[in-house]
């Protein structure tokens, strides 16, 4: 047996014990195994890591974006470039002929009668910037009314649909988003150097455009203003005002490490793991250190064993979603997990201060699932992972928080 594999059968093994020891039964075992299975693969990147990572080919793009809401307004500009924010948010919408044609291939929306346009609340508390990450800039969209980031959710995520947007829910990263205007620029460009190809010609280079994706296709972050994780400021030790502005900070900074776990290991999940990694960064930068009982408060299981509903847990019981019995033992090695966390990242705090302290943090925590994370033998796992990371920083120290 490789030395990797025996490695997975012991963190296998640790982590059974794990769930035994938090109540689970073998049913239960046997699900929180293939929920919590496979931690992020260090071994997948080249070493050693080199962040920051350059810019994705969309941030050109969008940064022309950012250019022009100086002088028209983010929503406006917004508008005019994403054909999704001409739509009303309706049922059906995505199944129109208009919304296909405009959405999927393109189409001009000039003369639709369906395209009336997405109607915001607070259209001038909608703001664009290029924010930098460990994993390459990144754009960011703000909005200050609840109800048009729910509008905005619904149109980019739910193709105009009326999806439900949990009451938690403050933030999302878009990924894989077809951006036509990058598509026409593309023709642009293929065509001057084509100047007598025939309109069957460029449908074949189309077709060969069609798998380079990173050619069309956007990556981009909404957030909300307000509370994070609808979490009341006495709840959390702090004024109305400083709670805001803390949770701003804690939304970008955990959709900027969703996007950090994506460009470097390919992947991002709707499961505990991740959102202890994102929420580790988010608090981290927006209260100088991780705190476990913050962590704990978003995700509802504050006051253990109860469990407050409408806390974010639920929101990452995976796909088939966790039994009661084996989301009941998720909340105890969230719990655990979440101490484990805290103490690591305090022994570590000095070397943290920096973008590449931190984003060595991230690795090291990255590798390991919750089941590990939640057993004794957690602390010296961590502490092997951290010395076996070897990461360099290209740019200067102060280009990311």
């Amino acid at each position: 047996m490789s030395p990797e594999s025996a490695r997975d059968r012991h963190n296998s093994a640790a982590r059974a014990a794990a769930y035994v020891e938090c109540g689970a039964y073998a049913a239960e075992i046997a699900e929180l195994l293939a929920y919590d299975a496979a931690p992020f693969e260090l071994s997948a990147l080249e070493q050693p890591v080199v962040l920051p990572l350059a810019d994705e080919a969309f941030v050109a793009t969008w940064q022309g974006y950012a250019e022009e809401a100086r002088g028209d307004g983010a929503y406006a500009t917004l508008q005019r470039h994403i054909p999704r924010l001409r739509f009303p948010i309706e049922a059906g919408i995505s199944d129109s002929s208009a919304y296909r044609a405009a959405t999927l291939r393109g189409a001009s929306t000039a003369g639709m009668p369906e395209a009336t346009g997405l109607v915001l609340r607070e259209p001038g508390g909608v703001s664009l910037a290029i924010h930098p990450t460990p994993a390459g800039r990144i754009p960011v969209i703000v909005v200050s009314a609840r109800a048009d980031f729910v509008a905005l959710v619904q149109a980019l995520s739910g193709k105009n649909e009326p999806i439900a947007v949990p009451a938690s829910m403050g933030a999302t990263l878009i990924s894989g988003f077809n951006n036509w205007e990058r598509v026409a620029a593309y023709r642009r460009e293929w065509e001057r150097a084509h100047p007598d190809a025939e309109e069957t010609v460029w449908r074949e280079e189309f077709a060969r455009l069609v798998p380079q994706r990173a050619r069309y296709q956007d990556r981009f972050i909404v957030l909300q203003q307000g509370y994070y994780s609808a979490v009341m400021p006495a709840d959390i030790g702090l004024d109305g005002q400083q709670w805001l502005e803390c949770s701003l900070i804690i939304r970008r900074e955990h959709e900027c490490t969703h996007y950090f776990t994506l460009r470097l290991f390919g992947a991002m999940h709707d499961r505990l793991l991740d959102e202890l990694l994102a929420d580790y960064a988010g608090i981290a930068a927006a209260n100088g250190r991780f705190r476990a009982d913050w962590f704990l408060r978003f995700l509802g299981v504050e006051d253990y064993p109860a469990y407050r509903e409408g806390g974010r847990l639920q929101n990452y019981r995976g796909k088939p979603p966790l039994s009661d019995g084996a989301f009941r033992v998720l909340q105890q090695l969230a719990q655990r997990a979440a101490f484990t966390v805290e103490d690591f990242a305090a022994r570590h705090a000095d070397e943290c201060t920096t973008p590449s302290g931190h984003a060595r943090m991230l690795l090291t925590l990255a590798v390991h699932s919750i089941g590990v994370l939640a057993t004794s033998q957690a602390q010296q796992l961590l502490d092997e992972a951290w010395s076996r990371i070897s990461l360099s920083w290209t740019a200067s120290e102060s280009v990311c928080s």
